[in-house]
């Protein structure tokens, strides 16, 4: 926060402050389109039609049809700080913002800071000469004004103060040099790492599932391994656009999990307009490298893009069907690698791995579950789970884990093993490896150590990449040493 020296008798005059950007720092318009396209996605067409007849026209049509919470959005609480040590002070608080009304009085009643709104309505949008003109019929020719942007400098060239919330250098320094600042705010900087968490490329580890099929082929010629690389990128790019179209469609669930809600764009650090044009760009550049691949590869690829959405949008608010789905995911990756190399995947390695990968899934649930009950809440929100759900989950991801193990078994036992491993015997030290590790997982999620991501958690948790390194050595050893000619 940066002070300045305010100007004589600031608190004498109202204080008039913005909302878009400057109280709250999304834009309540793309939210309530967001909030449109949930509820009916149809109305999107209308969109154009409505801006024709008007920018209040359009907010006025979108208000009717859609509510947003106010509870939900995300606000500068520095402002908010010093906004409630005004009104202390006696200062009159006015909210003014080119929102609809319906918006403004619904943040306004949250806050319980303003003693009066103003806000578009079916006339006016109040935005720029608009909102100066209503600012001077209500409050008069002195205020001061809080805002964030460009679109805010004919307000304060009618205002006699000015209070500076985020603005860009440019913006700062015009207002600066034409009226008196009595206070600044900082906007902090979104730089890379803001940007990492927004891709969520920690999760790009979960790709490594698409070198699965060359590893249990045991194939590494350089021109596959090479066309693995470029396939892991591209699959990565493209997980990473429907990561961000997922926060976007989620944001309201989201600010309500305990760690979901810091999120960039559920905290409002990243606009949400960005996060839309990073999500296509992304996805024209994993499709464009995709093609350099092959035409199942990009077939593969855009069987995910459609299954995540779909789970996104829909199949992650089922019970169970959302946990089915990740565990096809997870499996569609080892599919999608064997598709990119032209390696066979055989039945077994995808029975085993829907076994496992479900009951992964069924310990992200778990692990959620528990915090809830932890926390008192008895209904996940946005998902069809309840905390007495536990009773159910816990046996059934337990039984995934066991069920993956037999799997492991029977393939060891199977005559197209023996032709292809020098030692099959060996395979059952990668059985009990199997057992100890997704025991291990059960184990931490009993005691609330396990992350949301269980997957990201063995990468992290020190037993689990022991135990994953074992079995990597385990099953070279059995395809490549003969045991029995050791000993005979």
């Amino acid at each position: 926060m940066l002070d300045s020296i305010p100007p004589p008798r600031a608190a004498a005059v109202p204080l008039v402050v913005d909302l878009d950007g400057t109280l709250t720092p999304t834009d309540t318009l793309v939210e309530s389109v967001l909030l449109l396209a949930k509820a009916a996605p149809l109305a999107l067409f209308k969109l154009p039609l409505w801006l024709a007849r008007g920018r209040e026209v359009m907010k006025s049509e979108i208000a009717s049809r859609v509510s947003l919470a106010p509870d939900q959005l995300p606000y500068r609480q520095d402002l908010l700080d010093y906004l409630a040590a005004e009104k202390a002070a006696g200062r009159t608080l006015v909210l003014a913002t080119a929102a609809h009304r319906s918006i403004a009085e619904g943040v306004a009643g949250h806050l319980g800071l303003f003693d009066r709104v103003l806000a578009t309505d079916g006339a006016t949008n109040l935005k720029g000469v608009n909102k100066l003109a209503a600012i001077r019929a209500e409050v008069g020719p002195a205020f001061a004004y809080a805002g964030d942007s460009a679109a805010d400098l004919p307000v304060w060239e009618g205002a006699r103060a000015a209070v500076l919330v985020g603005a860009s250098t440019a913006v700062a320094r015009t207002v600066r040099a034409q009226h008196p600042v009595e206070k600044e705010f900082a906007r902090p900087a979104a730089g890379l790492g803001t940007w990492r968490k927004a891709l969520r490329m920690h999760q790009w580890a979960k790709n490594v599932l698409l070198f699965v099929p060359l590893l249990t082929a045991f194939s590494f010629l350089p021109e596959d391994l090479a066309t693995m690389l470029l396939a892991f990128f591209c699959f990565s790019l493209a997980a990473s656009g429907t990561y961000i179209a997922n926060d976007l469609w989620d944001l309201g669930n989201d600010r309500r999990h305990p760690r979901k809600r810091l999120r960039p764009f559920a905290s409002g650090a990243l606009p949400i307009s960005s996060g839309v044009g990073a999500a296509l760009l992304l996805m024209l550049a994993a499709f464009a490298l995709a093609f350099t691949i092959n035409t199942g590869f990009v077939a593969m690829l855009a069987s995910y893009v459609v299954l995540t959405t779909a789970y996104s949008w829909w199949l992650k608010e089922r019970v169970l069907l959302d946990v089915l789905m990740l565990s096809v995911l997870y499996t569609l990756r080892i599919v999608t690698g064997s598709v990119a190399v032209g390696i066979h995947t055989t039945s077994w390695l995808l029975a085993f791995s829907l076994f496992v990968f479900l009951s992964l899934a069924l310990v992200k649930r778990c692990s959620e579950l528990q915090l809830m009950q932890q926390r008192g809440q008895a209904n996940a929100h946005g998902r069809d789970y309840r905390v007495v759900d536990l009773a159910v989950l816990w046996p059934m991801g337990l039984a995934s884990a066991l069920a993956a193990v037999v799997v492991l078994g029977l393939f060891i036992n199977a005559s197209e093993t023996a032709a292809r491993y020098a030692s099959p015997v060996l395979l059952w030290g990668l059985a009990a490896l199997m057992i100890y590790w997704l025991g291990r997982l059960w184990i931490k999620t009993a005691r609330g150590e396990m992350d949301d991501d269980p997957v990201l958690y063995a990468l992290k948790d020190r037993g689990s990449r022991l135990a994953l390194g074992l079995m990597v050595v385990v099953a070279i050893c059995a395809h490549y040493i003969d045991v029995k000619a050791l000993i005979g």
